[in-house]
């Protein structure tokens, strides 16, 4: 499999970065944040195509991925750190090293448990019974990267905004769709018919 890293947004410049970083650290701006985040994900395709050797195996490691990218800005010293990318690529390697790491250790676990016949027949090993929740944890976690990298990847500006205020993502408040209406401009109707094409690509009911 070949990644078409063309489908991530090119690289911040140097001005850049820095204007949205500084924007970011001192001045809580989110869309500075945002940014530094989508710009960065190709950096992050970058590196975890040397971990994966399935389509899924990548969808998995950019999911993870980007999670140590987002820990990486979330993290940042702007007094120290000269490029966010020399930072944020040690922060992805190490998160996507610690997930397969123990993505192995549970395979092996498992693996190496007895079966055990239970009362209706059916037979499960230790490992089944005791690793249940934890497995559930991870699919759980899983699932919320997933949703993470596609809302950087497949959302529109518009539709981002709109997700983030309505829901009160990122430590924005809860808005109401006539308080997002007026923040950007735009008829209520219209915030409702983003809102639900953006849950729609983000494959989400309304909760």
């Amino acid at each position: 499999m070949i990644v078409n890293s063309s489908i991530f947004p090119c690289p911040l410049s140097y001005e850049e970065e820095q204007k949205y970083i500084q924007a970011m650290i001192y001045e809580k701006d989110i869309e500075a944040r945002n940014k530094l985040i989508e710009h960065n994900l190709r950096l992050v395709a970058h590196i975890v195509k040397k971990y994966y050797s399935s389509p899924r195996d990548f969808e998995d490691l950019m999911s993870i991925g980007t999670i140590g990218l987002i820990k990486a800005i979330d993290t940042l010293n702007f007094d120290k750190v000269t490029r966010l990318a020399t930072y944020a690529s040690r922060c992805i390697d190490n998160e996507v090293l610690i997930y397969l790491r123990k993505k192995k250790q549970l395979q092996r676990d498992i693996s190496l448990n007895d079966p055990i016949t239970l009362e209706n027949g059916d037979i499960l090993t230790l490992g089944d019974i005791l690793c249940q929740t934890m497995i559930d944890e991870i699919d759980d976690k899983l699932e919320y990267e997933s949703i993470t990298v596609k809302f950087y990847t497949l959302l529109s500006v518009m539709e981002r905004k709109v997700i983030e205020n309505y829901f009160g993502l990122f430590g924005l408040e809860k808005m109401t769709q006539r308080e997002i209406s007026n923040i950007l401009g735009v008829s209520q109707s219209k915030i409702s018919r983003i809102k639900k094409e953006a849950l729609k690509k983000l494959k989400l009911k309304e909760w």
